[in-house]
């Protein structure tokens, strides 16, 4: 049975790729620093499963870190950990700094010493190519981050890739359009529509609307993240895309077709355009030939069905899940008290 380390496991993405990784019978360990975007809810369901386990630890702790990889020794270890929101980069870029760059560097210190012996997949974003206006970004496209979120990305990327080419350990990064789907903290766009619809409030989209991202159902992020993780080839890069492109005027109103045939709609449930953040970029869109010809993998959900499922699962779970942080959801995402 290998052995398999996810950093930021109480996180969205990384608490489905542990659900994913322990049905195929890998012994997983989770360690996460366990911040505001933590939540123990999404561990739940195999929190007692015998081959998971939990430590909180920050990756910036590179003695800690190094404890605990010394004493695992996992085969191989999945960087999922991350500050992602755009926004609280722009408030205080300093944790971004900290957890996408300090953080990776302590692996690679760590991955270094232990001679081809620990698999590196660092999980990282589209947006470090920056801008998109026409086409799709591909693996050997330059890095044009605009945001300290996407900057720190594109750091850690950097990093990793240097640590293959002078100390010639097994890495590999991913590149993924944005993820959507159960268990994604409420700040982010999909959930905090739900949570505003569910709750008969307005639902605050920034400019006009005509920001396009390429959506992907995390549950298919997570199938390539273990396909790479197996057959992909040490020292490249895959970008993870589902090419289902939409701006967030779309996506707002295929959420409200899809919630209207669910739920009676409060009348307070209205678009409400608002003042757009420094720095917003237009379009993301990823081209992701090289993963579906050299892995053959390809992404199994579309986007209204995914919408659908993403839906079912905050409102059956909304009790629970979305009471958490709502301090932090009311100061975040323009919900009124």
């Amino acid at each position: 049975m290998s052995k398999i380390l996810v950093t930021g496991g109480l996180g969205f993405i990384g608490s489905n790729l542990i659900e994913k990784l322990l049905k195929r019978n890998y012994k997983v360990l989770n360690i996460d620093k366990v911040s505001y975007a933590s939540n123990f809810y999404n561990t739940k369901e195999f929190s007692k499963n015998k081959n998971y386990k939990f430590l909180q630890c920050n990756l910036t702790n590179l003695k800690k870190v190094r404890k605990i990889i010394n004493k695992y020794k996992p085969r191989g270890i999945f960087n999922v950990a991350a500050e992602t929101h755009v926004d609280r980069s722009i408030d205080g870029p300093k944790s971004f700094i900290d957890s996408n760059i300090i953080g990776t560097f302590n692996l690679l210190e760590i991955i270094k010493d232990y001679k081809n012996k620990i698999k590196l997949i660092h999980i990282s974003t589209d947006e470090v190519y920056g801008d998109v206006l026409k086409g799709r970004s591909k693996e050997d496209d330059p890095y044009k981050p605009s945001s300290p979120y996407a900057a720190s990305k594109a750091s850690s990327d950097h990093l990793v890739s240097s640590y293959v080419k002078t100390f010639n350990i097994p890495a590999i990064v991913t590149n993924c359009s944005n993820n959507f789907g159960p268990r994604q903290h409420p700040e982010k766009l999909i959930p905090k529509l739900i949570y505003n619809i569910l709750n008969n409030k307005n639902l605050p989209i920034y400019g006009k609307g005509k920001n396009s991202r390429e959506w992907i159902y995390v549950e298919d992020h997570c199938e390539a993240l273990i396909k790479v993780y197996k057959f992909g080839k040490l020292g490249n890069f895959y970008n993870i895309g589902s090419n289902y492109n939409f701006d967030n005027l779309t996506v707002v109103k295929k959420l409200l077709s899809i919630s209207k045939k669910k739920i009676k709609i409060g009348k307070k449930v209205k678009i409400n355009f608002v003042k757009d953040r420094p720095g917003h970029d237009i379009r993301y869109a990823i081209d992701s030939k090289k993963i579906k010809k050299e892995l053959n993998w390809k992404p199994k959900v579309n986007f209204v069905t995914g919408l659908t499922k993403t839906f079912d699962w905050y409102k059956n779970n909304q009790k629970y899940y979305l009471k958490l942080n709502k301090k932090d959801i009311i100061n975040r995402i323009g919900i009124k008290k």
